[in-house]
């Protein structure tokens, strides 16, 4: 599988939990946000080590900058939704902002950034990069990057 459709992959499991998060109960709700930040922050160190310095150029520099961007505002949402507790008034509204945030973000890369990578590397060259050695995940400590993103 390429890297593309790595990531991609990746954003589906992101949105599924989403959906999860927003009609479960709060007993439940706590342990399915914890599965989404772990989700995200491997997603984003994926992104952050692998795939943009490996896709930057000139035609795709302003989006990556920007995808940074979006990603230190996604992880100061985490940040202040792990302090917080799910019967806080606060929670959900939080979640809901962390959700428009990320469903932006991957629309950004799926319909801009993606189409313009798709045409600067060739097929062996996202299949290597889907398939690469990885990185540490911040969460878990564990190497991640080879077959499916998500652990």
């Amino acid at each position: 599988m390429n890297a593309i459709e790595l990531l991609r992959t990746q954003h589906e499991e992101a949105k599924g939990l989403f959906k999860k998060i927003e009609k479960a109960e709060d007993d439940e709700k706590l342990d399915l946000f914890e599965q989404l930040a772990d989700a995200l922050a491997v997603h984003a160190t994926i992104e952050e080590k692998q795939f943009y310095p490996a896709t930057k150029n000139a035609r795709t520099e302003e989006l990556l900058q920007e995808a940074v961007e979006e990603h230190l505002a996604a992880k100061r949402l985490i940040a202040d939704l792990l302090e917080m507790s799910v019967d806080d008034p606060q929670f959900d509204a939080k979640v809901a902002v962390l959700k428009e945030n990320v469903e932006h973000h991957i629309e950004e890369e799926e319909e801009e950034l993606f189409p313009k990578v798709k045409k600067m590397l060739k097929e062996e060259e996202l299949e290597d990069l889907g398939g690469s050695p990885g990185v540490v995940c911040p969460v878990s400590d564990r190497r991640i990057g080879a077959g499916p993103l998500l652990p």
